[in-house]
């Protein structure tokens, strides 16, 4: 039987954003890499609402490893100009390495804390 790779990362998913909301009052900072750009987003678990967005298009950067680290840190300036400085990084069950750390990294210049 044939391993579906999508399939398994929506299962680390799932595990990770339970260890994320559970017993947390952070916002949630998640991302989402696909063929064409690099997406985040800042989100109100109690709420449900969409505080904070960005993608490769909105910062004007490629899709690599660079332009997911200017992702990172238009994300760190948007999130600071709402007075969030403090958020729980969801890595959507992506591998913490390649564009993932980059924007991770970016936004820890941009000065948000994990």
């Amino acid at each position: 039987m044939k391993i579906n790779r999508n399939k398994l990362r929506l299962h680390r998913k799932k595990r990770v954003r339970a260890k994320i909301s559970k017993g947390t009052e952070k916002i949630r900072l998640t991302v989402f890499r696909s063929l064409t750009g690099f997406y985040a987003q800042a989100i109100d678990d109690q709420t449900g609402r969409t505080l904070v967005f960005s993608n490769s298009k909105v910062a004007a950067a490629k899709n690599d490893i660079a332009g997911a680290g200017l992702v990172g840190q238009d994300m760190a300036k948007k999130c600071i100009a709402k007075k969030l400085t403090t958020v729980a990084f969801d890595r959507s069950g992506y591998k913490y390495h390649g564009k993932v750390k980059a924007f991770a990294d970016g936004a820890r210049v941009g000065g948000l804390k994990f």
